[in-house]
């Protein structure tokens, strides 16, 4: 029977700049970590590794974070032209989300059970006066 996938483990992309720990701790770092991770790499490293990652679909996020860590002109020397566009894609805010006002707005959720009042809400005793003669030591 032939395996398709292999057994010994993560191997690491002949193009990816950076060591595959490295490139892990970059995936999994957050907002706060991110940067201090970045601080750490050669600035002309930093923007092939930011050109990895944009090429890459399921990280482009992520090599845009990168990006804004870089110079424009380390993008561009790393990737060539393509790297002033990541420069200008990374320095741009995120569009807001358009709300058309002519949408209809949203349909107003339906209940088949019909309405209900809530039940009253019971009082818990928490013992009181009435616990005040139990012992609950067990001998």
């Amino acid at each position: 029977m032939t395996q398709s996938h292999p057994t010994t483990g993560a191997e690491p992309d002949v193009d990816c700049p950076v060591s595959l720990e490295l490139l892990g701790q970059v995936y999994r770092a957050d907002d706060y970590d991110l940067p201090y991770i970045l601080e750490e790499i050669q600035p002309l490293l930093r923007a092939r590794l930011a050109g990895y990652l944009y090429s890459k679909s399921h990280m482009h996020q992520l090599g845009l974070k990168v990006a804004r860590s870089c110079e424009r002109d380390d993008l561009i020397r790393a990737m060539g032209e393509i790297g002033s566009v990541i420069h200008g894609q990374a320095s741009l805010k995120p569009a807001p989300v358009a709300v058309d006002p002519k949408a209809p707005p949203p349909p107003k959720k339906i209940s088949l059970g019909g309405a209900q009042a809530k039940p009253p809400a019971k009082k818990i005793s928490l013992g009181g006066s009435a616990a005040k003669g139990r012992n609950f030591d067990f001998d």
